[in-house]
């Protein structure tokens, strides 16, 4: 990859799992966990030290660095350059009754589930090995993780190629997600704020009140 900078991320965390005898990593990353409605989203993105060292997208950053219209511009090249990936959600109900930690590792295995579906890639990696790599301070994924080690990064999202991957696929996908509940829920301004407490969005609350998508509990300081 050229023209790096400490904004773009690179397989150097991930390497030291790579040179240890791991053959798979998967990334893992939230999106929508600060949103005032909808669901939050865990992506997580497979690599493969066969097939995944290189050629990742040249744009490839953590997805809160990169607009939405060049986010959608490469969803389809992360998503084919990955050995595999998936979006996982939890809904604004999981969120109000079990909070929000114990939904993201509900999303989270959600995510890993329907990654590690195939029984062909489950042998491949019960031989070679695996590692996740989880952006954030905390495992907030826990017994979640099926298993599977898990290595906790600050800011893996800017500096690992496949915690940022995991970062776009789930970005734009819950993206997409919240556009389509425009139609369904208008006057809220979902297609431009995606769920989060932009102007438009509180004023909406405030002529419309609360949607069946919206996280109640969290909107006692706005209305």
């Amino acid at each position: 990859m050229s023209s790096r900078t400490s904004q773009f991320p690179s397989l150097s965390f991930e390497n030291t799992f790579f040179e240890s005898g791991v053959r798979f990593i998967i990334g893992i990353d939230e999106v929508g966990r600060g949103s005032i409605a909808g669901p939050v989203a865990v992506g997580a993105a497979l690599l493969d030290i066969q097939i995944n060292t290189s050629g990742w997208p040249e744009k490839l950053q953590d997805s809160k660095l990169v607009s939405e219209k060049n986010r959608e511009a490469m969803f389809s090249d992360v998503s084919n350059w990955v050995r595999g990936w998936a979006v996982g959600m939890a809904s604004s109900d999981e969120i109000e009754a079990q909070g929000i930690v114990t939904a993201l590792a509900l999303a989270g295995s959600r995510a890993l589930e329907e990654l590690l579906t195939e029984s062909a890639l489950r042998a491949e990696i019960a031989s070679a090995g695996i590692q996740i790599i989880l952006d954030g301070s905390h495992n907030w994924l826990g017994v979640k993780a099926m298993g599977i080690p898990v290595a906790i990064k600050t800011k893996a999202d800017r500096d690992c190629v496949s915690v940022a991957a995991a970062s776009v696929l789930a970005k734009v996908t819950r993206d997409r997600l919240m556009i389509e509940l425009e139609d369904s829920y208008p006057g809220y301004g979902l297609a431009s704020n995606k769920g989060y407490a932009s102007a438009t969005h509180i004023a909406g609350l405030k002529e419309k009140g609360i949607s069946p998508i919206h996280r109640t509990s969290w909107l006692s300081k706005i209305i």
